[in-house]
């Protein structure tokens, strides 16, 4: 029995346990992927506080051996569901004496006292012909992971955030061009990060599009695109060895579907004090309903969560 479960091992995550586990409470973060969450396909990260510049990975590195030199247990696993226990039915009826079991993909449960959701997001697919069959091909979600395999070729990046514009220009350390195809007419991305895009010779963009399908064998060869200009619609192939797309994310929460605290678009709903509004159940980070997703606010929400649910344990006791 563990007094909280993690699940999820980004920045909101390592943060609640790191906070959790100086508490003297038993923590156990439970991971599917790699510890770190969406800092590790970032490139560069320079809008954290007290580190200037900083790899995702690095920065993945640091948290996580500070929440393991906490004494946070760590372990791989898939959670499928979480649902809550009572010993008994006046127990249930009166909500005291109840725990959490936490099931996993491999038939295993793991029973705690409290939980915090921290599974974060995905990147959101285009969805198009193509995309599905050439992943992996020259079809990616990730710059930091797949970058080096373009060197010298021409690649397109898809999308108007700051992600596509950040990965856009650190692409060019490899590829001899980078095209950025945007559906809208400005970038949605920080002031600073267009104005570096626009100072680089290997970029260019193409507005108001949109890419219709990826084309290729065994690995992309071009994409078709729509573009409108002036109210008129022109369609066109263009040549690339490489698509990057960066058009959203989408939250992680298959797994709590059945327990009733997601919004309509599947974000998790919490108070200010991270809690869902299941007793002892808790959300952090890009996976919970909220208007910022920086890796600063991700922290934050966890050492709120790492408190209140020291709070909470303290009034089960």
């Amino acid at each position: 029995m563990y007094d909280v479960v993690v699940i999820g091992a980004g920045a909101s995550g390592l943060t609640t346990a790191m906070y959790t586990a100086r508490a003297n409470l038993k923590t156990l973060v439970i991971e599917k992927g790699i510890y770190g969450g969406q800092m590790t396909t970032t490139a560069e990260i320079e809008n954290y506080s007290g580190f200037g510049l900083i790899s995702g990975m690095e920065l993945s590195q640091h948290m996580y051996d500070q929440a393991i030199n906490q004494g946070v247990e760590y372990r791989y696993g898939e959670v499928v569901s979480v649902h809550d226990l009572y010993d008994t039915v006046e127990d249930l009826i009166a909500e005291r004496n109840k725990t959490f079991a936490i099931n996993l993909s491999n038939g295993e449960r793991i029973e705690s006292k409290a939980v915090v959701i921290a599974t974060g997001v995905k990147h959101r697919k285009l969805g198009i012909k193509g995309e599905e069959a050439l992943a992996g091909r020259g079809v990616s979600y990730c710059a930091l992971c797949d970058g080096a395999f373009f060197k010298d070729k021409h690649v397109a990046v898809v999308g108007g955030g700051d992600s596509a514009l950040e990965e856009a220009n650190y692409l060019t350390q490899f590829a001899d061009k980078v095209t950025i195809i945007h559906r809208r007419d400005k970038f949605k991305a920080q002031a600073i990060l267009q104005d570096r895009v626009n100072k680089n010779d290997k970029i260019r963009m193409i507005m108001n599009a949109e890419v219709s399908q990826i084309i290729g064998m065994n690995k992309v060869e071009s994409i078709f695109v729509k573009q409108e200009n002036n109210g008129l619609e022109i369609m066109f192939d263009e040549d690339v060895d490489g698509i990057f797309v960066y058009v959203g994310l989408d939250p992680i929460t298959e797994p709590f579907k059945a327990n009733g605290i997601l919004d309509d678009k599947g974000y998790v709903i919490t108070n200010d004090r991270m809690e869902t509004s299941i007793k002892g159940l808790f959300a952090v980070g890009d996976v919970r309903q909220k208007t910022v997703r920086q890796i600063a606010t991700a922290v934050g929400d966890g050492a709120i969560a790492g408190v209140e649910v020291s709070k909470y344990l303290e009034e089960l006791s």
